[in-house]
């Protein structure tokens, strides 16, 4: 099927041209790092739940053991196992790696090189909530297919690398996002997030965890991660504070010292003339 079939020709143009600025024009950024867009056409969403539909049937048929997307997940189905791997391989390839490459470059977005991608399902006797984490991935990619549903909001809480992923929230950290069809919404790995309960309907989301080996290379060998972590961005700039306020205790010290050495020098300087001008006197 020709790309036209599955995306908007707003995502197609911007992607197609591959500039920053025609990627950006596509975007909404609500909070730093979290990139929202327009992108599957209404068709292309039908479409893929229909067949996920009908793969969930016919392994209830066959009696076969349905692989789920991920531990916290206890409905939906991995998208490799259609026989979807190549294409879904390529979409990364040729979409999401020159978004990611643009906002994402700090956690390999330039360098993604393999994923996961997978359907979720959320509603009655379905999964109602996806609880606070992060995802196994440098870019996600989360795209709303449907159904008719109400709640299911996807809560952020701050990018944190693995040494502060408990750590406490900042009040500028907290968005709510909520889902519509056909819409994306991009974002990196570790920012920490959580879906709120589906209260009515059916909510069935594509995701795609794209993933970096480069990255996670060169993440064994690294101590800070400043460039994208919000708690040591938060650390970074505390010791930057204290060593601004040492350096100035340290400069009023020498000043203060200097001043005190300057004025017993004049004190000095004032007895020795009185001491002259009265054994002068005397004489």
């Amino acid at each position: 099927m020709h790309p036209s079939a599955f995306f908007l020709p707003t995502f197609l143009e911007a992607v197609r041209t591959n500039t920053e600025e025609s990627i950006a024009s596509i975007m909404t950024e609500p909070i730093p790092g979290v990139f929202s867009f327009a992108m599957l056409q209404p068709n292309f969403c039908d479409m893929l739940l229909e067949e996920v539909e009908n793969f969930e049937k016919w392994v209830h048929a066959m009696k076969f053991k349905i692989m789920r997307p991920n531990t916290m997940n206890k409905y939906g189905a991995v998208l490799d196992d259609f026989g979807l791997e190549a294409m879904l391989n390529q979409f990364m390839e040729e979409f999401i790696a020159p978004i990611s490459k643009v906002f994402y470059p700090e956690v390999g977005g330039g360098t993604l090189d393999s994923h996961h991608a997978f359907v979720v399902e959320y509603g009655k006797d379905r999964d109602v909530e996806l609880g606070f984490h992060v995802d196994d991935s440098e870019v996600t990619l989360n795209v709303c297919l449907g159904k008719q549903f109400s709640g299911g909001e996807l809560y952020f809480r701050g990018i944190r690398c693995e040494n502060h992923v408990n750590s406490e929230t900042q009040h500028e950290e907290m968005y709510d996002y909520s889902h519509v069809p056909g819409r994306a919404v991009l974002h990196r790995g570790r920012h920490r997030h959580g879906a709120r309960p589906t209260s009515s309907g059916l909510r069935m989301n594509l995701l795609l965890w794209c993933r970096s080996s480069v990255f996670r290379e060169m993440k064994k060998y690294q101590m800070d991660f400043s460039s994208w972590c919000g708690e040591c961005q938060r650390e970074k700039r505390e010791r930057q504070i204290q060593c601004v306020k040492a350096t100035k205790l340290v400069n009023y010290s020498l000043e203060h010292s200097y001043a005190v050495h300057l004025a017993a020098n004049i004190l000095l300087l004032a007895s020795n003339t009185f001491l002259l001008y009265f054994r002068t006197g005397i004489s």
